[in-house]
């Protein structure tokens, strides 16, 4: 096998992977909130919500150490004890308590971290100049094909159900759990690359994934790729996609929990109110699935760059924010669980929430694919560090996110995206427009970023 074609089997594995472990996640993450609501009149006192907000928080903080483990551990096992916390964390749900619920949640915030990093290490040695959008994209739509199986399995099991039986749940989570295990087990299948750099030249990415014998050499590397994450952390092109970033993990937050929350809780929905939740979640996928592929496969015959993407990535947004405002009662969020009888602007569409859906996972697709191409791009000898940074800001801005979701009602929810958004637009165009410059100054042809 070619070095090329390696290359691009390990891509391609470690989006199976990743498609695995997020179709148990984002599934449980999806329908969470429903399962609780339904168990809040037993022992269990857990919040959603909360859960989710205690995630993204320690996500954050430990992407300060991710680095660190990743270059001691190596990428690869890093994503395997990782993909095993994720399990544990969705097994929980088979025989819910509170307090096991909660020490998951910090658990798997720490792995999170560690997953990611590992995640942008591996895509960026896989990958080069040319290469990189190309890559983003296809890991991107087959990540997102997550939202596709499980959400369809929650649809037609759920549906009909106003009330989540105690077998329902189990039989859903041992189910979500395996599935987890699965895609662990299929990261023994990435390759490691051979060292292409000529002797004395310095890669981090490469330097990562070396094994070394020298525990002290480990303890260098690790304390190297801190000091990196510091560094670069306050550079001017990292500040400016920070908002960009910022916005992601807002509407990360909104369309993975609170958006199937919403429809969860609409009583004009009836009988379907429940299994919508799950159509929700394959609607969002696919806007993901169809955005990741499309622009994976555009990337290299694209000779305007990305911001055309972005651009599409707000308007689809704001054309589903402004729907959902209409369509949706303002405290369906924050609903009880006996649901919601207000109506917003409209009588509550079952299509046009649905629509809303796929609107939400395009416009994602759109941020998301060109964030790990322009990372990819400008710090393919950082590329730990900087993959790190880009998810600590996530991460914290999901947690922020999740925490208010709580309390505020779904007009100042939809506002808080519009503004960061509208902001992290203009800062991505900026840092774009000056990449261009550089590879322009360079020689090279914009159309192959």
């Amino acid at each position: 096998m070619s070095p090329e074609s390696k290359k691009l089997s390990n891509i391609l594995i470690l989006g199976v992977s990743f498609m695995f472990i997020f179709t148990a996640f984002q599934t449980c993450g999806n329908i969470a909130q429903t399962v609780i609501t339904n168990l809040n009149n037993t022992d269990f006192h857990g919040s959603g919500y909360t859960s989710m907000s205690i995630i993204y928080g320690v996500f954050s903080a430990s992407n300060l150490i991710s680095p660190s483990v990743v270059a001691i551990v190596g990428p690869q096992l890093s994503m395997v004890v990782s993909g095993i916390f994720y399990s544990l964390y969705i097994a929980v749900f088979i025989q819910p308590a509170t307090w096991a619920f909660y020490t998951a949640s910090v658990f798997i915030g720490i792995a999170a971290a560690v997953l990611w990093t590992a995640q942008g290490n591996c895509l960026t040695v896989n990958s080069d100049e040319n290469t990189i959008g190309r890559n983003s994209g296809v890991f991107w739509a087959l990540l997102q094909s997550s939202l596709f199986f499980g959400n369809l399995y929650i649809y037609f099991a759920w549906q009909g159900k106003t009330h989540i039986s105690e077998s329902d749940r189990r039989t859903v989570f041992i189910a979500l759990t395996v599935i987890s295990l699965v895609g662990t087990v299929l990261f023994f299948l990435i390759r490691k690359q051979e060292d292409t750099k000529a002797p004395g030249e310095e890669d981090s990415a490469n330097e990562i994934l070396g094994d070394s014998s020298s525990a002290q050499n480990r303890m260098t590397r690790a304390v190297s790729a801190f000091k990196k994450s510091i560094k670069l952390s306050f550079t001017k092109e990292i500040l400016l996609l920070s908002v960009t970033t910022a916005y992601t993990g807002l509407e990360l937050t909104f369309f993975s929990g609170v958006y199937g929350t919403c429809i969860g809780a609409v009583n004009r929905f009836g009988s379907e109110e429940k299994s919508l939740i799950g159509l929700s979640g394959i609607f969002i996928g696919v806007g993901e699935i169809l955005g990741g592929g499309i622009f994976g496969l555009l990337s290299k015959n694209n000779r305007f760059g990305r911001n055309p993407v972005v651009m599409l990535g707000i308007v689809v947004h704001f054309i589903a924010f402004y729907l959902i405002f209409f369509n949706m009662p303002n405290n369906a969020p924050i609903a009880p669980m006996e649901g919601t009888d207000d109506v917003a602007y409209m009588i509550p569409s079952k299509e046009v929430a649905i629509l809303c859906s796929f609107l939400l996972g395009l416009g994602d697709s759109c941020f998301n694919t060109q964030l790990l191409s322009i990372l990819g791009f400008l710090y393919s000898e950082d590329s730990a560090p900087a993959f790190a940074i880009f998810k600590f800001v996530q991460s914290i801005c999901a947690a922020v996110a999740y925490f208010y979701s709580n309390y505020f009602l779904l007009q100042w929810q939809l506002l808080i995206m519009v503004v960061v958004g509208f902001f992290g637009t203009i800062t991505f165009f900026t840092v774009e427009w000056e990449a261009a410059a550089a590879l322009a100054a360079r020689g090279s042809d914009y159309s192959s970023i």
